[in-house]
């Protein structure tokens, strides 16, 4: 059936045009649910994957501009919901839909997204408790990093002043929620690490839903934690906020009020420290004057009469001076015998002995060397007579000595081997064994 006239053709770039506006035009909202699959991301960023159910599959496309606002990691097999347009692929006639909000079904986006972070990042060894830091006992200066106008530098100004006013307190203001407020928190502590501002360093806010604590849910502001040279405590949200900032951070304290008291102990708790330590040196005191006390007098009981001493020592030396003259003695004959066995060893490697045995080498050698280098010389003297005797057979004189001759042109010295190279008249130079002659060529025959 013609649905546009009769014999109507359209052309496939045609065709694809018309559907791909329908599609678009009736399907521009369009929400989706289905297991994820065939993810695919390239360098543009942009996203490709496949949306499927037990009876279907659908090809998606999310492009770097939507993409870049999605929180969480995207995994083979995750169940999504996905809202976008169904659009046509033009190059390959397929359709597909343009994603443009996606989030896990069952699960709220950003709670997948901390979830993700985290494991990640533990698994990398930042949350280690091997890597945390103790807090100052004393710190003299605290910076803080939060709002200028939220509630939280008040509540850290009150408890500071009620504990201990002679604390300085620097605060670096930042924006604690929105685009942004992480990258603002993590150059925070860069910056006051740089300056080496600080003791310690509190990082927080007030309470909030996760979206608005997401700033220290962020990486940026995770790794800035883990790298600052100063102590951090995290006090963000409540007691029962946790964020990706507290499990990184030295001390996670619950409130940031809590954190102010964790930071420094109160005048009352420092001079009762300071009773209790008074108090224990002076008891380690006592204890090591009655211990060195209780040991002079056993060394006091100890002590023999000087001339007893003497005694015992004197006989000391005695049997000291007899080892040693039993000693000298036994080193002495051992180093006479040594001696005797050297004087054997160089008799027997007296010069003459040894020139007259070299001698007797050297003769054995003259005569071996005579033998050898006449017995060379015989042998050359035949072998030169032997080549003489051949290179005499095969001299070309005695070739010509047999009749023959050597025939060459007069012109250009050339040796003649063929009648086919002469002409009558031509004139020749004959090579005899013994002279030559001049002629000319009256006939040829080949």
């Amino acid at each position: 059936m013609d649905l546009f006239g009769e014999r109507t053709i359209f052309s496939v770039s045609r065709l694809t045009a018309l559907l791909k506006g329908l599609l678009e035009e009736n399907f521009n909202q369009v929400w989706l649910e289905g297991e994820l699959s065939n993810l695919s991301q390239p360098a543009s960023g942009h996203l490709y994957f496949t949306l499927k159910d037990s009876g279907a599959m659908l090809r998606c496309v999310m492009f770097r501009s939507s993409a870049k606002a999605l929180r969480f990691r995207l995994l083979e097999g995750m169940a999504l919901v996905v809202r976008g347009r169904i659009s046509v692929y033009d190059q390959r006639g397929e359709y597909q839909l343009i994603c443009e909000y996606l989030e896990p079904k069952g699960a709220g986006a950003l709670q997948l997204a901390f979830m993700q972070l985290k494991e990640r990042l533990a698994a990398e060894g930042l949350f280690d408790e091997a890597r945390k830091r103790p807090l100052p006992v004393l710190p003299r200066r605290i910076a803080v990093v939060t709002s200028a106008t939220g509630a939280v530098i008040h509540d850290i100004l009150n408890v500071l002043g009620r504990r201990f006013a002679a604390l300085d307190l620097l605060l670096y203001p930042v924006r604690v929620q929105g685009e942004g407020a992480g990258a603002e928190v993590a150059q925070a502590i860069d910056d006051l690490n740089r300056l080496q501002a600080a003791d310690v360093l509190i990082v927080g806010r007030g309470g909030g839903s996760l979206e608005d604590l997401w700033a220290f849910n962020e990486e940026v502001v995770a790794r800035a934690v883990r790298r600052s040279r100063i102590p951090v405590i995290s006090a963000v949200g409540h007691e029962t906020d946790w964020t990706i900032c507290d499990f990184a951070a030295d001390l996670r304290a619950p409130t940031p009020s809590a954190a102010a008291e964790l930071v420094c102990a109160s005048r009352e708790e420092l001079l009762q420290r300071l009773d209790g330590l008074q108090h224990g040196l002076r008891q380690a005191m006592q204890g090591l004057v009655a211990m060195q006390r209780r040991r002079v007098e056993g060394l006091h009981r100890a002590l023999h009469d000087p001339t007893l001493l003497l005694g015992h020592l004197g006989q000391r030396v005695d049997d000291l001076a007899e080892r040693l003259d039993n000693g000298l003695r036994n080193l002495l004959a051992r180093r006479r015998e040594q001696l005797a066995r050297l004087e054997r060893q160089l008799a027997a490697q007296h010069p003459s002995i040894r020139i007259s045995t070299l001698r007797h080498q050297l003769l054995l050698l003259s005569e071996r060397a005579e033998r050898r280098v006449t017995a060379f010389v015989d042998r050359l003297a035949r072998e030169q007579g032997e080549a003489t005797v051949r290179l005499d057979t095969l001299s070309p004189l005695q070739t010509l000595a047999r009749g023959y001759s050597v025939v060459e042109s007069v012109e250009d010295g050339a040796v003649l081997r063929d009648a086919a190279q002469l002409s009558v008249g031509q004139r020749l130079r004959l090579r005899l064994a013994k002279g030559g002659a001049l002629c000319r060529v009256e006939d040829t025959s080949a």
